[in-house]
């Protein structure tokens, strides 16, 4: 079976000017999977050539072969990002068992790739700030980075998977869940 320009038996998953999700370099695109040309590097061995969507200047390259970080996969599909928009108040929070686990805990959510997990740092880390605030404490440092990579990551698989601005992808969801609370759409 033929899979884009490449058969499926050279273990390809993914095709040239298809989004993937990299684990922390977020959407890419496949710009081309080839071997590389360079010292020290199996000249036989198969590479993807991920150009991530947001960063500018970046390249990045993994073998096809990899069973290893980063992960890869697919970018979700419109339909699948408006489930997850429409299951966001669902969404749980994450569980934390104490405060010095709070980083380690949102290392894990955002090695898993996952959209869901995402949506659970980002709602935990919005009512933890919130508390703070409120007890007239500054939002942590661990805090502030880890929501601002959530985000990231979340926004630019949506805005891909909905066809909008990276910078769209709040407000909308904000329409979206508003919409679900007073019934209307």
């Amino acid at each position: 079976m033929v899979v884009g320009r490449y058969a499926e038996s050279e273990g390809l998953v993914f095709q040239v000017g298809e989004y993937v999700i990299c684990s922390n370099k977020g959407v890419c695109i496949v710009e081309n999977i080839t071997t590389l040309n360079i010292s020290g590097v199996d000249k036989e061995k198969k590479y993807y050539i991920l150009k991530p969507l947001y960063t500018s200047g970046s390249t990045v390259y993994v073998p096809v072969d990899s069973q290893k970080e980063p992960l890869l996969r697919k970018v979700i599909d419109r339909g699948a990002a408006q489930k997850l928009i429409e299951a966001i108040p669902e969404i749980p929070l994450l569980v934390i068992p104490n405060d010095k686990l709070t980083e380690q805990v949102y290392k894990e959510c955002m090695k898993t790739n996952d959209c869901a997990e995402l949506v659970k740092v980002i709602k935990t880390i919005y009512l933890r700030k919130q508390k703070r605030v409120q007890a007239g404490r500054k939002v942590t440092a661990v805090d502030a980075k880890y929501f601002h990579l959530a985000e990231d990551s979340l926004y630019g698989e949506l805005a891909v998977a909905l066809d909008m601005e990276r910078n769209q992808v709040s407000c909308y969801i904000a329409t979206v869940i508003g919409e679900l609370k007073t019934g209307g759409k």
